[in-house]
């Protein structure tokens, strides 16, 4: 038998083995939305495969995990992203990761100060919870004194936003086809981060450093010449430095809980912090339980924060019924302390149907009568959402 014909019985006695590694999952779903300023619908459907594989030793594996949106109101809605392409190489005290992929840092439930690497995918969840993909090479070791790791981030995402036919828009329309940048290598400029985990008694204690891109963009107004939008707005993207901090303290019942960041950029210098905790009482009713949650947001900046979280205190309760079905149930609250007409409200239930379904509610509401408050722009999207997906 020759070369050639050994390497392909070879290959071929081998693909099983590797075929058997690999496994496919994922979700297609379908989503509506309605309005009740305007009693209108916006409808959606979605489809987010993954694929993972691993070798036998499950040293080495690869995510790859697709999703994708149709919308029937709002083009910029309707979109394609990598959420990951990853490897992962995990040695005795150390791990390699390489390709795209979502890392998520944070303790808060109102606010995720911290959480700096992935860019948010604004079309899909107003709350910032949603990510898209971001090229990055990390590398861990793993110690007694904790765990370290180091972020290259090579390419840097832009935001999304709703577009001229879309809701949640705010007061204008943002041109995202000429987006702004203070460093000269725009989207092609490489961003680094640090970040550093451990647990000291009832403490877990997580300290952070990233210099690049700001994933939040400030906002340059042009004018424009139709009649349906006077002005635009321009994304500009500054080059930042941020220390930050989250820690999280675990005593009973009680879950206290700390994200505080120090940002520079050349614009300005500020700091933000979120402080709360979280009380659950296990067995509140039979087999559920009931999270009461409290958390005050402070912003530097004052009113010339970009954020909706500059002198907001949030209330919710968390409600687990542990049931077969994985019903929950999250009800939340967020007071602005400066403009007190300026308020949010919100409930996010889901229920699983049977092996292969779930069903999710979620609700918004929105008010402000300030027209300087960054919900002003909002304050008639008002809506309900429900969202029904299969799981393969």
């Amino acid at each position: 038998m020759n070369t050639l014909k050994k390497i392909c019985l070879c290959s071929l006695l081998a693909l099983p083995t590797f075929t058997q590694a690999i496994e496919i999952s994922g979700k297609v779903g379908a989503q509506s939305r309605f309005f009740s300023d305007d009693d209108k619908f916006q409808n959606s459907v979605l489809v987010e495969p993954e694929l993972y594989w691993s070798d036998e030793d499950r040293y080495n594996s690869f995510t790859f995990k697709l999703f994708a949106r149709y919308d029937d109101l709002d083009d910029e809605r309707t979109h394609i992203d990598i959420r990951e392409a990853m490897w992962l190489h995990v040695g005795d005290n150390w791990e390699l990761r390489a390709g795209i992929g979502k890392v998520f840092w944070g303790v808060t439930e109102s606010n995720h100060l911290v959480d700096i690497i992935n860019q948010t995918d604004l079309v899909e969840s107003i709350d910032g919870e949603e990510k898209l993909g971001q090229a990055l090479l990390q590398g861990t070791i793993l110690r007694d004194w904790g765990e370290l790791s180091a972020f290259v981030l090579p390419g840097f995402r832009e935001r999304t936003f709703p577009g001229v036919d879309g809701r949640l828009r705010g007061h204008f329309l943002v041109d995202t086809n000429d987006a702004l940048y203070e460093s000269s290598d725009k989207r092609d400029h490489f961003d680094y981060a640090l970040k550093y985990n451990n647990s000291i008694d009832v403490y877990d204690i997580g300290l952070s450093w990233f210099k690049g891109t700001n994933r939040e963009p400030k906002m340059v107004f042009k004018a424009q010449q139709n009649q349906v939008h006077q002005t635009s707005a321009i994304p500009l993207y500054y080059q930042i430095q941020q220390f930050g901090i989250d820690m999280q303290a675990t005593t009973g019942d009680w879950l206290w809980k700390l994200e505080a960041i120090h940002r520079d950029d050349s614009m300005a210098d500020f700091g933000a912090f979120s402080v709360g905790f979280e009380y659950t009482m296990v067995g509140f009713w039979d087999a559920t339980d009931l999270g009461l949650l409290m958390e005050y947001n402070r912003d530097s900046r004052n009113e010339m924060s970009s954020s909706l979280l500059q002198n907001d205190i949030f209330v919710g309760a968390r409600l687990a019924l542990n049931d077969v079905q994985s019903s929950e149930l999250l009800i939340g609250y967020t007071q602005d302390l400066t403009e007190s007409s300026s308020r949010t409200a919100f409930i996010e239930g889901s229920r699983r149907l049977g092996e292969s379904w779930k069903f999710t509610l979620d609700v918004r509401l929105f008010t402000s009568d300030e027209i300087t408050m960054p919900l002003y722009g909002i304050r008639n999207d008002d809506y309900g959402s429900v969202t029904l997906e299969y799981y393969f």
